[in-house]
């Protein structure tokens, strides 16, 4: 008696799974970023990717796991290229830019941050640990880029490095809303990246 048959169609079975699994993230993350996660319903979800309901719990047993998957692989993502371009020789300034022009690529996916951001303002909002923690981690780690410029004496007097990473940040989440809001005007769209650059540029010397 042979095994090989009985193998062969798990492992069509398990690369069938995972292929569902990332369709219904994919659909999931392009959901949530039309309507935010409290409009957004599971049912929709299932019916975009094309299976049952009770087929799309069989991978994730509720919104709140979805969700978390969704903001997770969103990370990954993010993170991995980030770290790619420091690893790559990018300056942490262009590091930035090169995470806005991304972001510019795909504007499903910043409509998706700014909505869930937005939403998750709200204490009990299942995402509301996850952006605290998000915002925590993006914030010290510019901290720490500012605390290295002072230290070489290119953060300009008088400017804290704590400070300098939350106007970055807050600069890099404003110029993503204005530039959603141009979607309907992209010849008045404002270069993201331009704009990042100019501000930066007045944190540092010359």
């Amino acid at each position: 008696m042979t095994t090989e048959a009985p193998t062969s169609a798990r492992s069509g079975g398990y690369a069938k799974g995972r292929a569902t699994r990332e369709e219904i993230l994919d659909v999931a993350m392009q959901l949530f970023g039309e309507v935010g996660y409290r409009t957004a319903s599971l049912r929709e979800v299932a019916a975009r990717v094309g299976i049952s309901h009770p087929g799309l719990l069989h991978h994730f047993a509720s919104k709140a796991v979805l969700l978390a998957a969704v903001l997770e692989r969103r990370d990954e993502v993010d993170d991995t290229a980030f770290e790619a371009d420091l690893d790559a020789g990018y300056d942490y300034v262009d590091a930035l830019v090169r995470v806005i022009e991304r972001n510019a690529s795909r504007p499903g996916i910043v409509e998706l941050f700014a909505t869930l951001s937005a939403e998750a303002t709200s204490p009990d909002h299942p995402a509301h640990a996850y952006f605290q923690e998000r915002y925590r981690r993006v914030v010290d780690g510019g901290r720490a880029e500012f605390e290295r410029r002072r230290v070489a004496g290119e953060l300009r007097p008088g400017i804290d490095p704590l400070t300098a990473s939350r106007l970055t940040v807050a600069v890099m989440d404003g110029l993503q809303i204005q530039w959603l809001l141009a979607a309907d005007a992209p010849d008045d769209r404002l270069d993201m990246a331009m704009t990042l650059r100019a501000h930066v540029a007045t944190l540092l010397t010359d």
